[in-house]
């Protein structure tokens, strides 16, 4: 399939939405980039949808600036955006066949027949599906369906795609396949798409950048790998993936800098933190489960164990907190006990210091 239109980026600057006395988007700055992959990743009730509904131009007017292409659309229908939307229910219509509905919006633009037909036989090669074009969507597979709303929404050939949830109502194994597939059609075709999502593997797997919201506030934006590795803030550390938190303070102990935490455990610090009050974030995969108790280690105490594969998952009452470790598994050596006493190592230098 062939695109016309080019690739337009996005500007939203001041974006504040509220239904009655309740904010639901507050002070939202964003710029997404011509031909990106661009995540809202939040947990529900934090704004993602709706965010990306005032894209398309559904719901409340918001105040402030939304731009495509440096076109602001803030009062324009719609229809006149050019952007194309996936729902989450897919929203098929149940009395029509496969190719009426890939075709539905191009008779509702009154094209000529010939082209509907042409641009409707090449969205349905592009997802595939092209075999299935006589069948209603209640013969199809959810995964079906889900290729037909994508068809149905790029046969339009908008600027802008946007994706609300696509993925949601598939079972787990089906929902690995057609991410893979999504962002294929997307490189493909080059669009500049959004993707709303409550899941953090699907924002991770998919997206060039994301923005991490909660309560219509952006908390962070970057790529997927820099807002794992470093989160602004405690939200952002505790959502994108599994976090020990360990709270206390930044004290220097002689010529060094040490963080005790609220235990009197003391861990190593590089000597540009500052003293005060602070939070250390953890991941499972920075603590090591150590034989030897030395002067940076915490004693623990084994309090559960959940076998993964290829690791095991340990919860260990540490330093005033339960902690997950993950150790990798090895065949024929036994879990550690319940109850066992260890060492934990944990590198300092993956460590993420937040200051309260």
């Amino acid at each position: 399939m062939t695109m016309k239109t080019e690739m337009l980026g996005i500007e939203i600057e001041n974006l504040h939405l509220a239904f009655g006395p309740t904010k639901v988007l507050t002070g939202v700055n964003l710029s997404i980039k011509p031909g990106e992959f661009f995540a809202f990743l939040g947990p529900s009730g934090s704004g993602k949808s709706t965010l990306l509904r005032s894209i398309a131009g559904f719901g409340p007017r918001p105040s402030g600036a939304i731009r495509i292409g440096g076109r602001d659309v803030l009062d324009l229908p719609p229809w006149k955006r050019n952007v194309g939307m996936v729902f989450q229910s897919y929203a098929l219509w149940p009395h029509l066949s496969v190719q009426e509905n890939v075709a539905f919006g191009l008779r509702e633009r009154k094209l000529p027949g010939a082209e509907i037909a042409r641009r409707v036989e090449e969205a349905l090669d592009l997802v595939g599906l092209s075999h299935l074009a006589a069948r209603m969507p209640n013969q199809l597979s959810g995964g079906q369906q889900q290729r037909i709303a994508l068809a149905r929404t790029v046969v339009i050939e908008p600027q802008v795609l946007l994706l609300d949830e696509p993925l949601s109502n598939l079972d787990a194994s089906l929902r690995v396949q057609m991410r893979r597939e999504l962002l294929a059609l997307q490189r493909k075709l080059g669009l500049t798409t959004i993707f709303v999502t409550h899941d953090q593997e699907e924002a991770n797997s998919t997206s060039d950048r994301m923005a991490v919201l909660d309560k219509g506030v952006i908390q962070q934006i970057g790529r997927p790998q820099e807002l794992y590795d470093h989160p602004a803030n405690l939200f952002v550390a505790r959502f994108l993936g599994t976090a020990n938190v360990l709270e206390g303070r930044v004290e220097k102990r002689g010529e060094a800098l040490r963080f005790v935490t609220g235990s009197g455990d003391a861990l190593p610090l590089p000597m540009t933190a500052k003293a005060g009050p602070s939070s250390i974030v953890l991941r499972p995969q920075n603590i090591t489960i150590s034989p030897l108790c030395g002067p940076d280690t915490i004693i623990g105490q084994v309090l559960h164990s959940e076998f993964l594969g290829s690791q095991i998952r340990y919860i260990v009452q540490a330093a005033g907190s339960d902690l997950v470790v993950d150790k990798s598994h090895h065949m024929s050596e036994p879990p550690l006990p319940t109850g066992a006493e260890v060492a934990l190592q944990v590198n300092m230098d993956s460590a993420v210091l937040l200051t309260a």
